[in-house]
């Protein structure tokens, strides 16, 4: 009785922390052998898959998703709120480097200082291609 018990206990936990979550993917690419991509299809889009792939090898879906808020603002969210500019790229390349906090709450973001600022760029293009 005592090893069924822990064992509801364990598989409690286990449901609780999420562990059937899968990451999101993305609805947009295309698959190989398919049509040309079309003008609304990110997936072809140079800009959006190296920011796809960059986010993807971060940390940055622990705090942030696509669409939704978590920790951290939804990407859709950031795109929203700001401009596609070269100033706004910079800046917001500085903030995933530096990290910040009071733009979306009292939560900071933290600092990822292993990221160059190439790369914090194409984070934040691949982003505004997010924007609706």
């Amino acid at each position: 009785m005592k090893k069924f018990f822990t064992l509801i206990v364990f598989a409690a936990a286990i449901a609780a922390c999420g562990g059937g979550e899968k990451k999101e993917t993305v609805a947009n690419q295309p698959e190989l052998g398919s049509a040309a991509p079309t003008k609304d299809d990110l997936g072809s889009n140079p800009d959006y898959q190296k920011g796809l792939e960059l986010i993807g090898k971060s940390d940055c879906l622990t705090c942030h998703k696509v669409k939704d808020k978590l920790i951290g603002p939804a990407y859709a969210d950031v795109a929203a709120k700001y401009e596609n500019t070269e100033d706004n790229i910079k800046m917001l390349a500085g903030k995933i480097i530096k990290g910040g906090k009071g733009n979306w709450g009292e939560v900071p973001m933290t600092p990822h200082p292993q990221i160059s600022e190439a790369d914090a760029e194409q984070m934040v293009k691949y982003i505004f291609l997010l924007k609706k």
